[in-house]
């Protein structure tokens, strides 16, 4: 997903999740920092939101189940995934995938799997840290060999001492 398709998305989903938080227009306008013209603009879908925005909007609503269900991982996960340029993420623990994920690769103790949702990738080690995540399938392979020949090299110096 690009970063125009994200901001639709969002920008389509920002009314939903305002009634689902039971906010008026007003107060939600306040929590984004933006007038309630631009909101109103927003949610009838004249407009969609700015970049600041869309990330402002994740932040703050990160827990909402609407915005989850929508993307299919956590909201500022995903803003950090396409403002990296689809590069990595820092390692962090995942719940493991059992819902709105596939598992494409395993190699290892690590496993290559796909989001259900927004097609992106990103690769867990045997206790569900993320290590990587890409929108780009080659990419996720790549890094999966790279990461399995790491973990082959730290045991054979084990090995060896």
């Amino acid at each position: 997903m690009e970063k125009e398709e994200f901001i639709y998305l969002i920008s389509e989903k920002m009314k939903l999740v305002r009634v689902e938080q039971s906010f008026s227009q007003d107060k939600m306008s306040e929590i984004l920092g933006i007038s309630k013209k631009t909101l109103v603009q927003i949610e009838k879908r004249r407009i969609d939101a700015s970049w600041t925005t869309v990330v402002a909007f994740c932040a703050l609503f990160n827990h909402s189940q609407l915005l989850i269900a929508s993307i299919g991982d956590d909201p500022v996960d995903f803003v950090q995934l396409i403002a990296s340029n689809n590069g990595g993420m820092p390692k962090e623990k995942t719940m493991g995938g059992k819902i709105w994920w596939k598992e494409i690769e395993c190699s290892g103790d690590f496993r290559l799997q796909q989001n259900l949702i927004s097609n992106h990738y990103r690769i867990l080690d045997q206790y569900d840290y993320r290590w990587h995540s890409s929108f780009n399938r080659e990419e996720g392979l790549i890094r999966l060999l790279e990461l399995q020949e790491l973990e082959n090299i730290e045991i054979e110096k084990g090995i060896e001492e």
